[in-house]
């Protein structure tokens, strides 16, 4: 008794290398135009996705430098105090003030450095006059303006 042999049989038209071309053919695919397409949306939504991701990070290591100005007083007729909270994620040392763009004196002891959240005033001397109105602009150490205010004297 042998072993038995098993021969393969072509029962289709044209053999095995006919089909193999049928099966090609008629298998669905993508076309290329359609593959590029889904290709750059696919790298236009990553790059915007890493684009936000470094922007946070940037955020994060500059930190920022803002001061709110919460009001003023005029307490003296040559004095003016003005009441603020450092609000960003720096500490701000205010330098340099100006009423309506002139440069003004501020007392030492108003230069100090304001931690993130603090609170302080700035005491400022310059001539006022009741009624009118002073816009007063804080700068801080680099020569940044860090707050703006407006701010009216008031009446007699």
């Amino acid at each position: 008794m042998g072993i038995p042999i098993y021969h393969t049989h072509q029962s289709q038209k044209g053999g095995i290398k006919e089909n193999m071309k049928n099966f090609r053919r008629s298998r669905k695919a993508l076309s290329p135009v359609v593959a590029s397409i889904i290709l750059i949306a696919v790298t236009v939504a990553v790059s915007i996705a890493v684009a936000a991701w470094m922007g946070a990070l940037t955020v994060g290591f500059m930190g920022s430098n803002s001061v709110t100005v919460t009001s003023v007083d005029f307490p003296s007729a040559n004095t003016m105090v003005v009441y603020l909270k450092n609000t960003g994620t720096k500490a701000v040392t205010i330098a340099q003030v100006k009423v309506n763009n002139v440069v003004a004196s501020i007392n030492a002891a108003s230069q100090t450095s304001y931690l993130p959240a603090a609170v302080g005033n700035v005491t400022i001397t310059s001539g006022w006059t009741a009624g009118n109105p002073y816009k007063i602009d804080l700068f801080d150490t680099s020569g940044q303006v860090v707050a703006s205010y407006q701010a009216t004297a008031p009446g007699t």
